[in-house]
């Protein structure tokens, strides 16, 4: 895997010999199933040597993880460790909510033996990853032809929410982190205020994450059937508690033309377009808008692009700003685990 100049990332190890022909363990935590791959660092870039994917839940910590990855594939004198935990990372340490565990890098450090660890937020990781995409990872929403200089903003629907974003400082883009997700959704019809006010009950105050997430794509789903009186189909009800959620939406409005599905993705992809906006003004992201995240990867297929593109530049003022971004949607599904791997072996001198 070799850096896309599309990318021009800050990495100022990258000319720095001793950091080649370095071996890496880099780690993706999530709440469903942790991924970990044992990488060498060479020519600028990274090379997989090994990749094991551990269900979560069945682990007591990210410990035991680590230890039987390295055990199974027989790992001796690995020198760097590098995690991405979906949460935020403060002095090294992290507690993500969706996975109830807490991470300490001095912690890894002392009890492996590392010589370095290095532990940065999932969708910063993923960011740093697309600096390792192919142009054919890159799916065009809109686009003038190519990336233009500027900030970059990162929007990742999964499991949870995830919003991230590059600073460009005139040369170079550097990766950073936001916790944009949690910030309160807005209603801007009156059905939306309908759905405003049936989150607020379950929830009190309602986040981006309770609307753009799996959890979101299943409220905005039970919002049709239970509020809106939709009705659904008896075999549907047992394919969605018994498979996919997501997928089983999916099919379900593709294969099988059910209109509640239809709606529930719809709405899940206007709500998608609006936070776009929202994150790509805030980050004033003249650079681009990148969309990744287990949700869009999966019903890519569905997206009306020029109906999400129309969708998306809707503002008051800023119109012109926004019709002239590229939009991308992101194929490649290891970022976070490749990205977290590269700034392990890069990021410093």
């Amino acid at each position: 895997m070799i850096l896309n100049p599309k990318f021009p990332l800050y990495l100022p190890g990258v000319k720095n010999s001793n950091n080649d022909n370095v071996s890496i363990i880099g780690a993706n935590l999530r709440e469903d199933i942790t991924t970990l791959g044992y990488f060498i660092s060479s020519n600028e870039g990274l090379e997989i040597k090994i990749q094991n994917n551990y269900p979560t839940k069945e682990y007591s910590s990210f410990s035991e993880i680590l230890k039987k990855f390295i055990q199974d594939n027989g790992l001796e004198n690995v020198k760097r460790l590098g995690i991405a935990v979906p949460g935020p990372v403060i002095n090294g340490k992290s507690h993500p909510a969706r996975i109830g565990w807490s991470f300490d890098v001095e912690v890894f450090t002392r009890d492996f033996g590392f010589e370095k660890v290095e532990m940065i937020n999932d969708l910063e990781a993923s960011a740093y990853g697309m600096g390792l995409l192919e142009d054919a990872d890159l799916d065009p929403i809109y686009t003038s032809g190519h990336l233009e200089k500027g900030n970059v903003a990162i929007l990742a629907p999964g499991n949870g929410l995830g919003e991230a974003g590059y600073f460009f400082d005139g040369k170079y883009l550097r990766p950073f982190a936001t916790e944009g997700g949690h910030s309160e959704f807005s209603p801007r019809t009156n059905v939306e205020v309908e759905f405003y006010q049936f989150l607020n009950n379950i929830y009190g105050i309602v986040s981006w994450e309770n609307v753009l997430s799996k959890t979101g794509l299943f409220n905005i789903y039970r919002f049709l059937r239970d509020v809106k009186r939709h009705p659904e189909p008896e075999w549907l009800s047992e394919r969605l508690a018994n498979g996919n959620f997501v997928q089983e939406i999916y099919k379900a409005a593709v294969e099988d033309d059910v209109l509640i599905c239809k709606i529930a993705l719809d709405t899940f992809l206007e709500f998608l377009a609006r936070e776009a906006n929202n994150l790509t003004l805030k980050l004033k992201a003249t650079g681009g808008l990148l969309i990744s995240g287990d949700i869009p990867q999966t019903i890519s297929d569905y997206i009306n692009k020029d109906k999400f593109y129309e969708k998306y530049k809707i503002s008051d003022k800023m119109e012109e700003m926004l019709r002239n971004i590229p939009i991308y949607l992101i194929k490649q599904n290891q970022t976070a685990l490749n990205g977290v791997s590269l700034y392990t072996a890069y990021y410093q001198e």
